[in-house]
């Protein structure tokens, strides 16, 4: 029988339903016995599901195969299942950015700090490190780095009120920033003169930043500029609107940072 919906339609669909219902991408893909990948890619509308994967989600979360198929279908009238629920427990992760100043602050010193002897690493370079940082950190870990909010310009994902962070910190003399020419382009570069206290970074916080670092901190300008623009999170965001965090989990190879089992 031919759907009376779009691929994409049933996507967003599953992917509200899923939210609806408390299940995290992860433990709703182990359920239907196909990998969080997969899943990931039904949510997004580019990639069908079959007949037998879409009565095992119907089970799951609860709706009718029937209403579901129809055009007039609202996630709305599909009742929160408390047994479910209760099941499972909360597994909703908080993309909601809740800005840690301090943390901020200390990133961008350890990546100033890192990166001032590259002649790459100016202004815009030094946010995509911080951008690839905190959403490396979230795809791992899924919990926040520093909480910075990032929106779609032009020109690459920039934190919301960067340029206020940065002045707080040439107050304070822990950066100084500098006008300079790299091949002919001008730059804006900014040199530590304090040290980052690693006391405020955990393992795992600095392990990712290195990492970052290590794998794109020596390319071009130009390079990561188009690096970042092939991210999904980048990709899949309007111009100037707010970046979500849970789009890191429908990043692909080579963007994807987590290894996800295949069940």
């Amino acid at each position: 029988m031919k759907s009376q919906v779009s691929q994409k339609q049933i996507g967003q669909r599953l992917a509200g339903l899923r939210k609806l219902k408390g299940f995290s991408q992860e433990d709703l893909a182990k359920r239907v016995h196909i990998s969080r990948p997969s899943l990931a890619q039904i949510e997004l509308g580019n990639r069908s599901v079959n007949v037998l994967e879409l009565q095992q989600l119907s089970f799951l979360l609860g709706f009718s195969l029937d209403d579901f198929m129809s055009p007039n279908f609202q996630i709305a009238q599909v009742p929160t299942s408390q047994r479910v629920e209760n099941e499972i427990g909360s597994t909703e992760r908080n993309a909601t950015p809740t800005l840690q100043l301090g943390k901020l602050k200390n990133v961008l010193l350890y990546l100033i700090e890192k990166c001032a002897g590259k002649p790459n690493a100016a202004e815009q370079v030094l946010f995509k490190l911080l951008y690839f940082s905190d959403f490396n950190y979230y795809e791992l870990y899924e919990e926040q780095l520093t909480g910075a909010a990032y929106r779609k310009l032009p020109y690459g994902p920039v934190p919301d009120g960067i340029d206020v962070v940065i002045q707080q910190m040439l107050e304070q003399g822990r950066v100084q920033r500098i006008k300079t020419e790299f091949q002919g382009q001008p730059q804006i570069r900014y040199l530590p003169l304090a040290k980052t206290d690693l006391t405020q970074l955990k393992a795992s916080e600095k392990e990712v930043i290195d990492r970052v670092i290590e794998q794109i901190g020596d390319w071009s300008a130009t390079a990561i500029n188009h690096y970042a623009h092939q991210d999904m999170p980048w990709k899949a965001t309007k111009e100037g609107e707010a970046i979500n965090y849970e789009l890191a989990f429908y990043r692909g190879f080579p963007y994807s940072v987590r290894n996800y089992n295949e069940d």
